[in-house]
C-alpha cells in the first residue's frame, strides 16, 4: 500500500462511511473474548487450577512446557507451593498437567485479548477510523486491560504462601474488573451504534436513564459478592432456599472480629449478603420496569427493562438450582456465564437511554 493510499484510507469521509462499523465489530469481538476469559477463569477456579503456575512471565509464559524436563521443572516449582504441600501432596505429573493446562489457557487467552485489542487499535487510529470521542475511551479500555493483568498476578500471589486458595477478596476484585472491562467495551460499541440500527434514544426520560445505569452498577456489585462466595466456597454450605439453616436471617452473621471482616471472610455472611443482593437487584429492576411501563416511556425502553427483569429472574432461578444441588461444575459455570449475560443486557438497555452519537466527530 502506498503512502497516498494509506493516508486517503484514513480520510474522514471513509471513516464516516465504514470506519465506525468496523470499530463496533472490533469492540464486540473484544466483548466476546472477555466473556470467554471470564468463563475460562471460572473453570480454572472450579477445577482448583489457579495456583498451578507459580510465576508471572508475561512474555516467556506464552510458551508451555515442551519437553519432559520442562514439565518436571514446572512441577517442581508447584511442589514448593502451600497448595501442593497441604492439599495435593503426592500428586502425579499427569494430574499436575491437567490443572496446569487450565491455568495456562486462561493466561494465554488474557495475552491474546491484549494483542487483539492493541493491534486493531493502532490500525484504526492511524487510518482515521477513531473519532475524537472514541480515542481516549479506547485508550482507557486498553489501560484497564493492562491493570487487570497485574491484578490477576496479585490474586495468584496471595495463594502461593501459607494458603491453599487465592484470597477471596482478590478473586472478587479480579472478576469484577474483568466484567467492568466487558461492560465498558460493550458500552462503547452500543454508543457508536447509528440511530438507524437502534442506537440511542432522544426521547428517553432522564430519571429512567439514572435507574438503568444504577442497574449496571448493582449487577457489578452483585458479581463482586458472587466472587466472594466462589472464593470461600460458600455455596457448599446452607444448601436450602429460601431459608438458611432453618432461618430467614441465620445466626453468626457478625461472629468475627473486627466486624467488617465478616463481610469478606464469614461463609454465612458472604452467602447471606449475596442472597440479599439478588433480592434487591430484582426489586430494583421490577420498580424500574414499572416506572417505564406506566410512565409513558417509549416502547423500546419498556421492552429493554422487561428483558432486564427477565434476565434477573432466570439468573436467580439458576442460582437457586445451583445452590440446592450443591454447586455441580456445569451449573456453577452456567450461573457465572448468565451473570455476565445479564450484565450485558443491562448495559445494552442503559445505552439505549442516550442519544445517538454523531456520524463522525472528527
Amino acid at each position: 500500500m502506498s503512502a497516498e493510499t494509506f493516508v486517503s484510507a484514513g480520510a474522514p469521509g471513509v471513516a464516516a462511511k465504514d470506519g465506525r462499523k468496523w470499530v463496533r465489530i472490533w469492540l464486540y469481538f473484544i466483548v466476546a473474548l472477555v466473556f470467554a476469559m471470564v468463563m475460562l477463569g471460572g473453570a480454572t477456579r472450579l477445577t482448583d487450577s489457579g495456583l498451578s503456575i507459580t510465576e508471572w512471565k508475561p512474555v516467556h509464559g506464552v510458551i508451555p512446557p515442551l519437553s519432559d524436563a520442562d514439565w518436571h521443572e514446572e512441577f517442581s516449582k508447584y511442589q514448593l507451593s502451600s497448595e501442593y504441600q497441604k492439599v495435593n501432596k503426592g500428586m502425579s505429573l499427569d494430574a499436575f498437567k491437567n490443572i496446569f493446562w487450565w491455568e495456562w489457557a486462561h493466561r494465554f487467552l488474557g495475552r491474546f485479548v491484549g494483542v487483539a485489542f492493541f493491534v486493531p487499535l493502532v490500525f484504526f487510529w492511524l487510518t482515521g477510523r477513531l473519532d475524537s470521542w472514541t480515542k481516549p475511551r479506547a485508550v482507557a479500555l486498553f489501560l484497564m486491560g493492562g491493570f487487570q493483568g497485574a491484578v490477576g498476578w496479585w490474586m495468584v500471589a496471595s495463594g502461593l504462601v501459607n494458603r491453599v486458595d487465592v484470597a477471596q477478596e482478590r478473586l472478587a476484585i479480579h472478576l469484577t474488573i474483568a466484567c467492568g472491562i466487558l461492560t465498558y467495551a460493550l458500552w462503547l460499541a452500543q454508543r457508536l451504534k447509528p440511530a438507524r440500527e437502534g442506537g440511542g434514544n432522544i426521547d428517553a426520560p432522564a430519571a429512567g436513564r439514572g435507574r438503568a445505569l444504577t442497574l449496571v452498577g448493582l449487577a457489578l456489585a452483585q458479581i463482586f459478592l458472587g466472587g466472594l462466595v466462589a472464593g470461600l466456597h460458600a455455596g457448599l454450605t446452607y444448601n436450602t432456599w429460601p431459608l438458611m439453616d432453618g432461618d430467614l436471617v441465620p445466626s453468626g452473621l457478625l461472629m468475627l472480629d473486627p466486624v467488617w471482616w465478616n463481610f469478606v471472610d464469614n461463609v454465612t455472611t458472604v452467602q447471606f449478603q449475596h442472597r440479599c443482593g439478588a433480592y434487591f437487584l430484582l426489586a430494583f429492576a421490577l420498580w424500574h420496569w414499572w416506572r417505564l411501563r406506566f410512565g409513558g416511556a417509549p416502547s423500546r425502553l419498556v421492552k429493554g427493562a422487561a428483558h432486564s427483569l427477565g434476565a434477573i429472574l432466570l439468573q436467580a432461578g439458576l442460582g437457586i438450582t445451583t445452590l440446592l444441588l450443591v454447586v455441580p461444575f456445569s451449573l456453577a459455570l452456567a450461573h457465572q456465564a448468565f451473570a455476565v449475560l445479564m450484565l450485558m443486557a443491562f448495559v445494552i438497555h442503559a445505552a439505549s437511554f442516550f442519544p445517538p452519537r454523531p456520524a463522525f466527530a472528527g
